[in-house]
């Protein structure tokens, strides 16, 4: 259901690395827990994340919730699509991504879970 080459976090973000850079969305899963999206908040271009770290909000219908970075790095793009078409999260959410992290530390991929590993946590 997920797609495999993708990476995934607790917290229901997806990342496809590409060399040093990381590129980040929503899964399927938390779309569907969140209901209409209405408006999303990214981060700032330049703006430096540690893994982990609260990058933006993403506000639905039902409720606001943080979005957080699966990786350490800097912030080199931000989908600004987003702030006219914020439902598109709804309907692609696998290809709809949000931000652009050119990542600091490659080793902190390895806390990140596989596509196997997400869909027994959403199971």
């Amino acid at each position: 259901m997920y797609p495999t080459e993708f990476k995934y976090t607790k917290d229901h973000e997806w990342v496809r690395l590409e060399g040093n850079e990381a590129v980040v969305g929503v899964t399927d899963y938390a779309q569907q827990q969140l209901g209409d999206v209405v408006f999303v908040e990214l981060p700032e271009i330049g703006r430096q994340l540690a893994q982990g770290e609260v990058f933006g909000t993403i506000e639905s219908v039902k409720a606001v919730s943080e979005l957080f970075s699966p990786l350490g790095g800097e912030v080199i793009a931000i989908n600004g699509d987003l702030a006219t078409t914020p439902e598109a999260v709804n309907t692609k959410p696998h290809e709809t991504w949000m931000i652009r992290i050119r990542v600091t530390n490659a080793a902190d991929a390895a806390s990140l879970l596989s596509s196997t590993d997400y869909d027994a946590l959403t199971a």
